[in-house]
Order: C-alpha cells, then sequence, then structure tokens
C-alpha cells in the first residue's frame, strides 16, 4: 500500500515539477505557516486531563477505569471481561506483549486481529480530553485491525499521553512524526450509526464496546 502511495505521489509531483530542492523549500514555506497560525477560540478544558476525558468518555458510551499502574492492567482486562461473561482471550499490540495476561488468567497473543477475534487490546498515540477521542496512528508494531475487526477494543491510556484538545494532538503528531502514517484513526466511543430510520445503532462498522484503562503511573 506504501508503495503504490509513493508511486502515485511521486507521478504528482513529477508533473509539477517538483525536485528535492524546491520541495524542501515549499515545505519550509509550509512549516513558516504553520508555525506563525493564529489559533480560533478554543472551549475551556479543567485542569484535570485524566477527569475530563473520562467523563467525555463515558458519556460516549465508552466505559473507563482509572489504574496507578500498568502492571495492574491485566487484571482489570480480566475484570472487565468477567463482568460482561466475556471470552478471556484478545489479541494485543507487540508493546503490550510483556505483561502479565497469563498470570491475570488471560490467553493474549501478540498479532495483528483476525475476522475471529472478539477482544483487541491497543495502545493509543495520545487522547484528546476535550473530545474523549482516542488517537491511534498504524504502522508495523500498531496495526489498525486490532482496534477495528474484534467487538470489544481496549485502550490502554497513559495519562502522560493525555492532551487538551484536537490542535495538541496534532501538533503532538508534528512534533513526534513529522508527516501522518498511513492512517490516522480517531476513535470517540464505540461505532455507531443512525442511518436507519434514524436509530443508533452500535457496532455497526466496528466494536460496538470501547472500555479505557487509563494509567496514572508508571
Amino acid at each position: 500500500m506504501k508503495d503504490s502511495r509513493d508511486d502515485i505521489l511521486g507521478r504528482i509531483r513529477q508533473r509539477l515539477g517538483r525536485t528535492a530542492e524546491n520541495a524542501a523549500v515549499g515545505r519550509a514555506g509550509l512549516d513558516a505557516v504553520l508555525a506563525r497560525r493564529a489559533q480560533g477560540p478554543r472551549p475551556q478544558v479543567e485542569r484535570d486531563l485524566v477527569a475530563r476525558l473520562r467523563a467525555c468518555s463515558e458519556a460516549l458510551s465508552s466505559t473507563v477505569e482509572v489504574l496507578a499502574h500498568t502492571g495492574e492492567v491485566p487484571a482489570a482486562v480480566a475484570r472487565y471481561f468477567a463482568a460482561l461473561k466475556l471470552p478471556r482471550a484478545a489479541v494485543a499490540w507487540p508493546q503490550l506483549a510483556g505483561l502479565d495476561w497469563a498470570g491475570a488468567g488471560l490467553r493474549v497473543e501478540a498479532r495483528n486481529a483476525r475476522g475471529d477475534d472478539l477482544a483487541g487490546i491497543t495502545g493509543v498515540f495520545c487522547a484528546v480530553a476535550e473530545t474523549g477521542t482516542l488517537v491511534v496512528l498504524s504502522g508495523p508494531d500498531t496495526p489498525a485491525t486490532t482496534s477495528l475487526l474484534p467487538e470489544t477494543h481496549i485502550a490502554v491510556v497513559p495519562a502522560s499521553r493525555i492532551v487538551r484538545g484536537m490542535e495538541d494532538a496534532f501538533d503532538l503528531v508534528r512534533a513526534e512524526y513529522g508527516e501522518l502514517p498511513r492512517a490516522a484513526n480517531f476513535i470517540s466511543g464505540p461505532s455507531r450509526t443512525g442511518d436507519i430510520e434514524q436509530t443508533l445503532v452500535l457496532g455497526a462498522h466496528g466494536p460496538y464496546r470501547v472500555h479505557i484503562v487509563i494509567v496514572t503511573g508508571s
């Protein structure tokens, strides 16, 4: 997919007469515009970003638990599965594979999700307190399928990765990535649609459960 995109963009640049030299000048000009842009009015967001993220996420039909340490995550996920009588199995991002899932009685595989996986556990790039939104960027170690295919999506959110608003999220992407990856998903609660007779239906285009585990410590 990336090769196809690069091929298409390369042909466009060739038609425009874009070279490595003038591309650098053009990018510098764009960066200068972005750096001096004036932001419009923004709503006030209280200082407690964890509380704001929790409140907004729950308003969007997500469920939230706040933990003190990352090591508590497997037990919290096990409790969540038990409360809903869900199978005690899931797929997870590789970065979460080192947690003691087996000790919590869970079978968690670090791989891309398939169509028959019922639960996916991911981290996030960041989370937006203002709207209760999770920002997930695709990549080899952060496959988008883990948050999109299973019926249940569990997101582990370090409190240090919570930002106030969307503007802050995009600033963080530019600072840490430089440019967006192939896919950037903004997840605001379970998938939903109201297209059929204006009746709200959860899980129409993705998970119909989103459970957020916020970790305030290391």
